[in-house]
């Protein structure tokens, strides 16, 4: 992991140890292969009673993990900023070269010909990257809402689930109202979070939004606490995932589906190794 230093910087005992706790955080994500964004690296440090949960303590955490890079005492790399990333175009030393990208790029619709057409939606974008790496595995498409989705793109949903026939807890409820709305049967389950999770998992609780429009109702329903899907642990996520996903799929067209995949990538794979050879015997027939 690179851990490179550009100040010097003369911490306290306390933020020393602080420092340490967060690497053994970024340890065991990583080891579950796993990205961390600044947000869950803080709720798993309030989680464990090292921090409070208020909006300074989110500062301060922030501001040390920045200081701990720049001192070279936290990889750079350990820790994601989903929101900002570079575009550039992709290039190749050779034709034959990108083959073997072509050849791990290649995918069939493994969930084509199942009876159940499956979407998974995420409130945060913070936790796409949790969310995409176990949808990424079922092949199931995934989606970011950033909150309340905007009509547009509920309206493009609505057609994808039309085409295949198939702010908390009231964002559940809008996105089940609108795409009924824009004409899709589809049915929403809400798989996280819930009571029966907090009441398992124990998340640290945030005060309800006040601010906010439907506070009111919220409070009036649930209390003056609410909590965040980011302190759940990945594991806790994927397996909520993987498991919902599963209640819904045809084992065996999956499978025939994936058998199938696997024999286009071993033919894919014999152009690859051949490719000159293929290409010489393209040139001698004339082509």
């Amino acid at each position: 992991m690179p851990k490179y230093a550009y100040k010097e910087i003369n911490f306290r005992p306390d933020s020393l140890r602080l420092i340490a706790i967060i690497n053994s955080v970024i340890e065991e994500y990583t080891a579950q292969g796993y990205d961390l964004t600044l947000r869950q690296v803080y709720y798993q440090l309030v989680a464990r009673d090292y921090i409070p949960n208020n909006e300074r303590s989110y500062k301060n955490t922030g501001n040390l993990i920045n200081d701990a890079r720049l001192a070279g005492l936290i990889d750079w790399t350990a820790i994601q900023d989903r929101t900002r990333n570079i575009r550039q175009n992709s290039h190749w030393s050779s034709p034959a070269s990108i083959m073997s990208s072509a050849l791990y790029s290649y995918a069939i619709d493994t969930r084509k010909d199942q009876p159940n057409y499956i979407e998974v939606w995420v409130e945060k974008d913070a936790l796409i990257g949790i969310v995409q790496q176990i949808a990424s595995t079922l092949d199931v498409p995934c989606f970011s809402c950033r909150g309340y989705v905007s009509a547009s793109e509920m309206w493009s949903a609505a057609q994808r689930f039309i085409g295949q026939d198939p702010s908390g807890k009231d964002m559940t409820r809008d996105i089940a109202d609108r795409l009924e709305l824009f004409g899709a049967d589809v049915e929403v389950q809400r798989i996280a979070l819930n009571w029966d999770q907090i009441d398992e998992f124990n998340p640290p609780p945030n005060p309800a939004k006040l601010s906010d429009s439907r506070a009111g109702a919220y409070i009036e329903e649930f209390g003056t606490e609410s909590w965040e899907l980011d302190a759940l642990e990945p594991k806790v996520l994927t397996k909520l995932i993987r498991t919902h996903v599963a209640d819904l799929t045809d084992a065996g067209l999956l499978e025939r589906a994936s058998a199938k995949e696997k024999q286009d990538k071993v033919e894919l794979e014999l152009v690859k190794d051949n490719w000159h050879d293929a290409v010489d015997l393209l040139r001698d027939a004339g082509y």
